[in-house]
């Protein structure tokens, strides 16, 4: 048995469910992490999609009674149900459309370090800019996103292409600038990441099918197992206490880590 690769797996998986959710950048800190433990895993990223299944798993979950009650009301006029599952659709158009063209560009030409590093400098900087100059909100529940609203959304949400700009990080600063309070805005970002993360991981499963095999279940399911079990947990503590504390802690965390891994890579 692998005991160094289950427990990198089990760290990754851990920092997965740590970040995904919050506005710091999973991929980032994965393809960081993965460098500087040495990782190597499945082929054909089959790791990398298991934990981000896990994390799936844990918003919904989280959000099963929502997503029950926009299955069956979508379907009837006039209800908020319909309402929100039409912008929803439209927070995801972009990203379905613009990451079919450019997904595979992207990953070969941007996924490396110093891309990370610029990143999460540049969104953290962002992040405690927005923060500080912000209208005051005026959309205090996801039914109160509108449509064009949900579609800026969905335009932000097309900038975490780059690795290190965090999806939830993107979308919750766009829904910012749009007047949504934060805790709306964070669940906005939740409940758009299961179609966005679901059709990520069929189309990168899809690409990875001639990798897949029975060798490398253990890490699998350590990996898919801790994303899912810390994401749970995240993603309660940060509706219980994002409308006091803010982003702005998110800020200067990635500024401080983009900074670090600049000088590593400077030095190494």
């Amino acid at each position: 048995m692998d005991i160094p690769g289950l427990l990198s797996a089990l760290l990754l998986g851990v920092v997965e469910g740590l970040t995904e959710f919050l506005p710091i950048s999973s991929t980032g800190h994965l393809i960081l992490l993965g460098e500087l433990i040495g990782f190597e895993g499945p082929p054909g990223k089959v790791f990398e999609i298991a934990v981000q299944l896990g994390a799936i798993l844990a918003v919904v979950l989280t959000y099963w009674g929502q997503l029950w009650r926009i299955a069956l009301g979508m379907w009837r006029p006039g209800t908020v149900e319909r309402f929100t599952a039409v912008n929803l659709f439209l927070a995801f158009l972009p990203a379905l459309v613009i990451g079919a063209v450019l997904h595979g560009p992207i990953t070969r030409m941007l996924f490396n370090p110093w891309v990370v590093a610029i990143a999460l400098i540049l969104g953290g900087i962002a992040i405690i800019a927005i923060e500080r100059a912000r209208p005051n909100p005026t959309i205090a529940s996801v039914p109160e996103i509108g449509p064009l609203a949900a579609l800026l959304i969905g335009f932000g949400q097309v900038l975490a292409m780059i690795p290190g700009t965090s999806r939830s990080g993107a979308t919750i600063i766009t829904a910012l600038l749009l007047g949504v309070e934060r805790r709306t805005a964070a669940e906005f970002s939740f409940l758009l990441a299961i179609p966005t993360m679901l059709a990520a991981t069929v189309y990168s499963l899809w690409k990875a099918r001639q990798d897949l095999d029975l060798s490398s279940l253990g890490q699998i399911g350590i990996g898919f197992a801790a994303a899912f079990v810390v994401a749970m947990v995240v993603i309660r503590v940060v509706l219980a206490s994002i409308s006091r504390i803010g982003f702005t802690p998110f800020g200067w965390y990635r500024i401080a880590l983009g900074g670090i891994i600049l000088v590593w890579l400077a030095l190494r």
